[in-house]
C-alpha cells in the first residue's frame, strides 16, 4: 500500500511503537508547558541508558527547537512528543520557552500597517 498520504509521521507508526514508547500514556499532564511553537533547550548530555527518543530530543535540542521541529524530526506525532517532553521537562533535562509576544501592539500603529498593506 503506497501512494500519497502513506509514510506519513506518526500515522503509519505500529500502535504498539508508539504506546511503547510514551509507556501507555497517549496525553501528557493537562498543566502541561508545550505547544506547537514553545522552543525547548536541552539543559544535560544524554547518558547511558536513556530511552532513544530521549537521547535524540537532547541531541535536537542542544540548540532553542521548536516542539512542532522535534516532532518532524522525530517522525513522531506531536501528542507523543509532548508526552516525552514532558518527562525530559520534570526530570530537569530540558527547559521550555515561549516565544516572544511581538512587539507592536500598539493598535494605531497596527491600523497603520493594515491601511498601507491595503493601499499596496
Amino acid at each position: 500500500m503506497s501512494g500519497p498520504g502513506r509514510n506519513r509521521p506518526g500515522r503509519d507508526d505500529a500502535p504498539d511503537r508508539l504506546y511503547t514508547i510514551t509507556q501507555g500514556r497517549s496525553r501528557s499532564a493537562p498543566d502541561n508547558p508545550f505547544d506547537l511553537v514553545t522552543l525547548v533547550v536541552a539543559e544535560s548530555e544524554p547518558t547511558v541508558g536513556m530511552q532513544s527518543e530521549h537521547v535524540a530530543i537532547l541531541k535536537l535540542a542542544q540548540s532553542p527547537t521548536s516542539v512542532v521541529e522535534i516532532a518532524a524530526e522525530l517522525r513522531l506525532p506531536v501528542s507523543i512528543t509532548k508526552v516525552l517532553l514532558s518527562d525530559l521537562l520534570a526530570a530537569g533535562r530540558v527547559s521550555a520557552r515561549h516565544p516572544r509576544r511581538p512587539a507592536i501592539t500598539d493598535p494605531d500603529i497596527l491600523e497603520q500597517v493594515l491601511v498601507g498593506l491595503r493601499n499596496l
